[in-house]
C-alpha cells in the first residue's frame, strides 16, 4: 500500500513542478509583451499579477490597442487557468501527503496485529541497536519499542517496526503484542527501567521468556525477581573478555580471533551451547581433579576442549586424566548456565567434618 501511495506522490509532485514552470515562463512572456508596449518593468509585472489572480483592480495604463486587447486577454485565459491548475496541484500534494501519513500507521499497526512469536526488544540505543541487527540477521521477527523521538526514527530508517511509547507503560507493552511474543529484550540503559519493564512484562505474559540488561551487579538479583529468566550484564561482560584476552590470548585468539571461529560460536549459540572461559582460582575446588571427574559432576552440562596452564602451556583436547591446576583457564562447551559451570571451577572445596576436625 506505501508503495502504491508513493507512486501516487511522485505524479503530483511532478505535475506542480511543471505548472509552476509553466506559471514562470507565462509571467515572463506577459511582462516581456507589456514591456514591448512601452510599459517599465515594475508596471508590467503588476498587471500580470493582478491579471492572473483575477483581482481586478484599475489598470496602471490604458489597454487601448488591439495588441494590447489581445495580450491581455491571453494573460487573462492562460493565467488564470494555470493558477487553477496550480491550486489543484497543491491540494492533491498535501491531502496525498496527509492520506500516507495516516496509511503508514494503519499499515504498522496492521504489522503488528499480524506479528506472532516475535522478539519484542525495549530501547533502541547502543545494545539494542547491535541486537536488533542481529536478530534481524537471524530472520527472526522483532519489534522495536522506543520512547525517543530521534532513536524510534533512527529504528524506522533502517527499516525495523517501531512503536513509539513508553517500555514501562503496561499499555504499551500490549500494543507490542506481548501476549504474543515469545521473547522481550528490555536494553534501557536503566536498571530501575529495565526491572520495572521485567515486572509488567512477566504479569502480563507468564510464559514469557525475558532477557534483561543490567548496569550494576546488584540489579542482577533484582531482575530475577522480577521475572526476568536472563540477565546480561554489559559491563561485566566486556571486563570478562578483556581479562580473557590479556591472561589467556592463545585462547582469546582460538575462539574469537577469526571469522571461522566466531561463525562456530555462533552456530554453537544457535544450538543452544556457549563456549565460555573460566578461571580455576586459588581456592577452588577443582583443584587436582582430573577432567573426566569434573564433567561428570557437571552430568553432561559441559565438556574441556582446552586447558591454558599459568605457565603458558596449552593443552588442547585434554584427556580425562589431566588435573587441573591453580590459575588454569579452561575452554569449555556448556549447555548449562555460564554462571553456573563458573561456581563449579572457582567455588572453593567444601568442608568435610570429621570428629573435631574440618577437612
Amino acid at each position: 500500500m506505501n508503495r502504491a501511495v508513493s507512486r501516487l506522490m511522485g505524479s503530483p509532485l511532478r505535475n506542480l513542478v511543471a505548472v509552476v514552470v509553466l506559471m514562470l515562463a507565462l509571467v515572463a512572456a506577459a511582462v516581456g509583451g507589456y514591456m514591448a508596449a512601452g510599459w517599465s518593468f515594475p508596471d508590467a509585472l503588476y498587471m500580470v499579477v493582478l491579471t492572473v489572480y483575477s483581482v481586478g483592480y484599475e489598470e496602471v495604463h490604458p489597454v487601448n490597442t488591439p495588441y494590447l486587447h489581445l495580450l491581455t486577454i491571453m494573460v487573462i485565459a492562460f493565467g488564470c487557468t494555470g493558477m487553477i491548475l496550480l491550486t489543484g496541484v497543491l491540494v492533491q500534494v498535501f491531502t496525498i501527503g496527509q492520506i500516507r501519513e495516516v496509511l503508514g500507521m494503519d499499515n504498522a499497526a496492521s504489522d503488528i496485529e499480524r506479528l506472532k512469536d516475535h522478539v519484542i526488544v525495549c530501547g533502541f540505543g547502543r545494545i539494542g541497536v547491535m541486537l536488533a541487527k542481529d536478530l534481524r540477521d537471524g530472520g527472526v521477527p522483532i519489534l522495536i519499542l522506543e520512547r525517543d523521538e530521534e532513536r524510534a526514527a533512527a529504528a524506522r530508517a533502517e527499516g525495523y517496526l517501531v512503536v513509539q511509547l513508553d517500555a514501562a507503560d503496561e499499555a504499551s507493552l500490549k500494543a507490542a503484542g506481548i501476549g504474543r511474543a515469545r521473547v522481550l529484550a528490555t536494553v534501557v540503559p536503566d536498571d530501575a527501567a529495565n526491572v520495572f519493564i521485567t515486572l509488567t512484562a512477566r504479569s502480563l505474559n507468564p510464559d514469557l521468556h525475558i532477557i534483561a540488561r543490567g548496569e550494576m551487579p546488584s540489579t542482577e538479583s533484582k531482575l530475577l525477581y522480577a521475572g526476568a529468566d536472563k540477565v546480561v550484564l554489559p559491563t561485566h561482560i566486556g571486563a570478562e573478555r578483556m581479562a580473557e584476552m590479556i591472561l589467556y590470548p592463545e585462547t582469546a585468539r582460538f575462539i574469537r580471533g577469526s571469522e571461522r571461529m566466531r561463525d562456530f560460536d555462533k552456530t554453537l549459540r544457535d544450538l543452544g551451547l556457549l563456549m565460555e572461559v573460566v578461571t580455576v582460582t586459588e581456592n577452588s575446588g577443582a583443584i587436582g581433579h582430573s577432567v573426566g571427574e569434573m564433567e561428570r559432576r557437571a552430568k553432561g552440562g559441559c565438556f574441556v576442549v582446552q586447558l591454558d596452564r599459568r605457565n603458558g602451556e596449552v593443552v588442547t583436547r585434554p584427556g580425562p586424566e589431566v588435573l587441573f591446576e591453580a590459575g588454569d583457564g579452561v575452554l569449555l562447551v556448556t549447555r548449562t548456565d555460564a554462571a553456573v559451570v563458573r561456581a563449579m571451577f572457582q567455588a572453593p572445596a567444601e568442608r568435610v567434618r570429621a570428629g573435631r576436625s574440618v577437612i
